[in-house]
């Protein structure tokens, strides 16, 4: 199941609203709605999430929740390691070959520690920041 998927889902139950009747309501097959709560279909695109948020009457932060999980809702997950250190490499080889055991402690604890990293800002184009390039 991804992100959005279980979100979806959770909105579904929490409204009382059928599969058929949400899959109906944003004009998409029961089939492909089923498969995107279970995590079968990739992401969905930017305009199913603005019908599902309004669907639901989601607005402000619970509509730009839904889009953040629809963007981490990705089932099949690709790392490209090249330029990386080969201890980032082997960390991520290590990910994908234990990731499915973790238990959600783990993987809470995981994400905790990703959100209490901070990431350098990246640079600006001397354009966007008013300057003429010579």
């Amino acid at each position: 199941m991804t992100p959005f998927g279980a979100r979806v889902r959770s909105l579904r139950a929490a409204s009382g609203v059928r599969l058929a009747d949400l899959a109906e309501g944003l004009r998409v097959s029961p089939a492909y709605l089923s498969a995107l709560e279970h995590g079968r279909r990739g992401a969905p695109s930017p305009g199913l999430v603005h019908q599902v948020c309004e669907f639901f009457g989601l607005i402000w932060d619970d509509a730009e929740e839904l889009a953040r999980l629809a963007r981490l809702s990705q089932p099949k997950v690709r790392i490209d390691t090249g330029g990386l250190t080969a201890e980032q490499t082997a960390l991520a080889n290590r990910l994908a070959q234990v990731l499915h055991r973790l238990p959600p402690e783990t993987v809470a604890a995981m994400h905790a520690l990703l959100d209490s990293t901070s990431l350098p800002p990246k640079p600006r184009l001397r354009r966007a920041a008013g300057q003429s390039h010579r």
